[in-house]
């Protein structure tokens, strides 16, 4: 039920503010349908794509699939608190903890690769804690399934994989390696990634590029190494996170949760890989649902201890507390102009306001250049915008040198003399593009400061060379 009630909630919200540049993204490569992108999987985009074709432009529907993610993730958190051992109770503070956190409210409000990758560890590590438990061999198939599944969407599982095996071989129990199951289930998780491994070879491993421009910080969600773990701190709730951690110290410690220590040690291991990777935080979020399980009975245990009645109200204040921030973060309940608050909380929601404000700005340098003009942009949303706000304006297709776009397209050599470049730095422009000028620069309505916001608007006489000669150059994927 509660698991319904997150989904219910994301979906009546999920109209505002405006798509996220990664879902203009997503919209355009389910057009371009490939085993594998230059930064992800196909799996998001084949559900882009399907929604786009239910009902296109629908907002709403796009994010549907990100809503019933997340509350199936708050369903398996109370699943994974049942299998440890939890009664009742414990289990309702394990989902709800899912319920109110932040990091899974934020990606279940918007389609993102995130999404699919919370669900799929939780599914992951119910089914290798379920398979230790009960010793159910078959279930390694289904965790093979699911895995594949997940690599497809995003090759980070791997790392997960990796820390699960360590677990076992460090703390056991040791005999599960020494069966053909699991490593029947790995058979099937590489068999239906294989695609994606045969793309990118051929591509010549283009996400290698991009997790060493996220390792370098540059991607807006990426964080200093030594913030990461502090930061983890806040993904769920800051009152909350003293759940999952005494999670983490049960499993380190309990001897009835002594089989499933392996899960903790994973835990430590994946800490000290992403930060020595220059990793983003949220790459630990996929464990907070068994954390938070193994915590809740901690959790429940401590609320008959001592004064429970005051106990059980500071837990309750902790929930709401709780709920209201990430709601704040998550949702658009503020108007777009006071979405300041949410913004310094997660910047990924100002990547939600502005893009027909650009679409706008970009559409009267273009009427105002003569001929008919290249339009290329900087990054895939700018061009992704211009692919979903541009035709109602008379726009023809983005080009972009960046991630997929890269791939998909590039402007033809007998192209017009005059160029529309967006968000091109002096060096590059100067270097690519003859006689530039700003012609304009980017604002939205509502006056907030996002990643867009003041990005210039170059008219240019033309490109220097040929397209097809800078078209390497100008290629880059982060």
């Amino acid at each position: 039920m509660l698991g319904g009630f997150v989904a219910a909630v994301s979906i009546v919200f999920a109209h505002g503010y405006g798509y996220h540049r990664d879902e203009l993204y997503f919209l355009v490569a389910g057009r371009h349908l490939a085993w594998s992108y230059p930064d992800q999987g196909p799996v998001t985009p084949f559900l882009a794509r399907v929604m786009s074709a239910i009902a296109p432009h629908s907002l709403t529907l796009l994010r549907v699939p990100s809503a019933l993610e997340t509350g199936a993730t708050v369903v398996i958190t109370g699943v994974l608190a049942w299998e440890l051992g939890a009664g009742r109770r414990a289990q309702l503070i394990a989902a709800g903890c899912t319920a109110v956190g932040a990091v899974f409210l934020a990606t279940g409000h918007l389609l993102s690769t995130t999404t699919f990758d919370l669900l799929a560890w939780a599914v992951v590590t119910w089914l290798i804690v379920r398979a230790v438990r009960t010793g159910a061999q078959r279930l390694w198939l289904l965790t093979g399934l699911v895995a594949g599944l997940a690599l497809l969407n995003k090759p980070l599982i791997t790392f997960f994989l990796f820390a699960i095996a360590v677990g076992l071989l460090t703390v056991g129990p040791r005999d599960v390696l020494r069966s053909w199951w699991p490593r029947l289930g790995l058979a099937i998780a590489l068999v239906l990634w294989a695609p994606w491994l045969l793309w990118q070879a051929h591509h010549g491993w283009p996400q290698l590029h991009i997790a060493s421009s996220i390792s370098s910080g540059s991607s807006a969600s990426s964080q200093p190494r030594w913030a990461i773990l502090p930061f983890d701190l806040l993904l769920v709730s800051p009152v909350l996170a003293p759940i999952w951690i005494a999670g983490l110290v049960a499993l380190l410690r309990r001897p009835d949760l002594r089989r499933y220590r392996f899960v903790a040690v994973a835990w430590l291991v994946l800490a000290v890989v992403f930060i020595a990777m220059g990793g983003k935080p949220y790459y630990l979020a996929g464990l907070f649902p068994v954390l938070l399980g193994a915590g809740a009975i901690s959790a429940d245990a401590w609320l008959d201890r001592g004064s429970a009645r005051a106990r059980k109200r500071l837990l309750a204040v902790a929930f709401v507390t709780s709920a209201v921030v990430s709601a704040v973060i998550a949702f658009p309940l503020l108007p777009a102009k006071n979405a300041g608050i949410a913004i310094a909380l997660d910047s990924d929601v100002g990547e939600t306001i502005g893009w027909p404000d650009l679409a706008r700005t970009v559409a009267r340098v273009y009427h105002e250049a003569p001929g008919s003009p290249v339009i290329f942009t900087s990054n895939y949303g700018e061009a992704g915008a211009l692919d979903r706000f541009g035709p109602e304006l008379g726009l023809p297709g983005a080009y972009s040198g960046h991630n997929g776009f890269s791939v998909w397209d590039q402007p033809p050599d007998r192209a017009g003399s005059a160029v529309v470049v967006i968000g091109l730095d002096g060096s590059d422009l100067h270097r690519f593009f003859r006689s530039c000028r700003v012609a304009a620069r980017i604002s939205n309505s509502a006056g907030i400061d996002n990643d867009e916001n003041g990005t210039p608007v170059d008219l240019c006489a033309g490109v220097r060379g040929t397209w097809s000669r800078n078209w390497p150059a100008l290629r880059h994927y982060g």
